[in-house]
């Protein structure tokens, strides 16, 4: 949980910083732990739509009474059944079952960590993801693969436990080099991962079913992150800085877990300190344009390995090519213009980046070969660079001090909200319209977010 993690609570004692050199030893155990951790959580992501068809074709009986529902429900509505496009639904389904548990169990570990300390529940979340992706190796039925998928999504606290680690640094520049540092992680995590994942897909011996070697390399690597988080990482927050009690942070927590009180920003009215009534109204409109934005991009995000399954018939070995050149593009765009834009200037960044996904998904969506694709994936890899570090930047400045990371904490879940439910809204729209209507609707709903973003002044100086 941030408030705690980013400075200490009122009428607590100062930590004893940990010095220079130990915080870049954080860092960089920080990092390396991260990286591993997002190399085996991204190895599944060009082998979902190949696991569908899998379980589509081997008649399993789990998976065929969820076709049955589709096609049943599509029959009742009176829409045109398409089963090939009811795997984008499941998938949808999958993909927002996976986030709406990590926004629940995000803000509960990040508590826990306030009361029994940073590496302890790290730790704990590695080991779910450790007994998810053993679940997903010996998986042979699809309700399993679900188990192992629901596992993984409650266990998925540690992105933001890492980043509350590096919060506990005691100096302004460590924790700005540590979320770089982060940002990096992030980087090479979604560009190596999945080409990693769709080698050893393709590398399956005779009769061995494809998944099984990515899900024991994922396996390898949480259970080698675990010791590496238990030789390497010391312990950030001190005993006498943590909570009194678990239950001290409830009323944060239950801020963080309420859509209501996000949008709200509640956690800021709460306090002492809080924001003008001008500055506050600012931030709702800010975290409104975040949660919109990242709503529709998770969405189409989450739809683009379904359309270039089916329209291009890409195996998986195709979908991490892809990948890699949206990670590439990514870390290019990240290192030559996103590090260079002006104090002051994020607000016009974010909206022509933001302004370029409506041609990018038009592109992707109506894609009649790779020239059209290339070019729409290549507009969403510059937005996807950009907006989210741009916008993060600007909430950053509204909040003193002390403020931040409650601010942080809000924009994060809002995140984590939207992720939960784009892919299932966004994957109906595409099971009833089809891929091209879907992604036109979707990409001129982001005319909305850019329509509240004309209404900030942005603020160049912190309250």
């Amino acid at each position: 949980m941030q408030r705690s993690s980013m400075a200490p609570a009122e009428g607590r004692k100062a930590r004893a910083p940990p010095g220079e050199e130990g915080a870049g030893r954080v860092t960089a155990v920080v990092f390396m732990a991260l990286l591993i951790d997002l190399l085996g959580f991204t190895l599944i992501l060009p082998l979902l739509p190949s696991l569908l068809d899998h379980y589509g074709k081997s008649e399993d009986s789990f998976f065929q009474s969820l076709q049955n529902t589709v096609d049943w429900f599509a029959s009742t509505v009176g829409v045109p059944q398409e089963r090939r496009y009811n795997s984008v639904l499941l998938g949808g389904l999958i993909g927002s079952l996976f986030s709406i548990l990590q926004f629940y169990s995000s803000p509960l570990t990040g508590a826990a960590s306030d009361y029994y300390g940073r590496r302890r529940v790290l730790m704990m979340t590695v080991v779910g993801l450790i007994s998810s992706y053993a679940i997903w190796a010996v998986s042979r039925s699809f309700l399993v693969f679900l188990v192992s998928r629901v596992v993984g999504g409650l266990s998925k606290g540690n992105v933001s436990l890492c980043t509350a680690i590096i919060a506990d640094l005691p100096s302004s520049k460590a924790r700005s080099k540590g979320m770089a540092m982060i940002g990096i992680a992030f980087s090479l995590g979604f560009t190596i991962g999945p080409m990693i994942g769709a080698y050893f897909a393709m590398d399956t011996a005779s009769g061995e079913t494809f998944y099984v070697r990515p899900a024991l390399l994922a396996l390898l690597l949480a259970t080698i992150d675990l010791l590496f988080i238990f030789l390497l990482l010391p312990e950030t927050l001190p005993k006498e800085n943590r909570l009194p009690s678990v239950a001290s942070g409830f009323h944060e927590v239950v801020d963080l877990m309420s859509p209501v009180a996000l949008f709200k920003f509640s956690s800021m009215t709460r306090r002492k300190d809080s924001p003008s009534t001008e500055r506050l109204q600012n931030l709702k409109t800010l975290g409104m344009v975040y949660f919109l934005y990242l709503f529709l991009f998770s969405g189409l995000e989450y739809n683009i390995s379904f359309l270039t399954h089916q329209k291009f018939k890409f195996n998986s070995m195709q979908q991490g090519k892809m990948y890699f050149f949206i990670g590439i593009t990514m870390a290019v765009i990240q290192g030559g213009y996103a590090r260079r834009i002006k104090p002051g200037t994020e607000i016009n960044a974010v909206t022509r980046s933001m302004a370029l996904l409506i041609p990018a998904f038009l592109f992707i969506g109506y894609a009649n070969g790779m020239v059209m694709l290339g070019i729409g994936l290549f507009l969403y890899s510059i937005a996807a660079a950009i907006v989210v570090p741009c916008l993060s930047t600007i909430v950053a400045t509204y909040g003193s001090v002390s403020q931040k990371g409650t601010v942080m904490g809000i924009l994060r879940s809002l995140g984590a909200l939207a992720r939960a439910f784009g892919p299932i809204m966004s994957a109906t729209v595409y099971w009833l319209t089809g891929p091209e209507l879907c992604f036109s609707v979707c990409a001129l709903c982001f005319l909305l977010p850019l329509l509240l973003l004309g209404r900030i002044k942005q603020e160049t100086k912190d309250e």
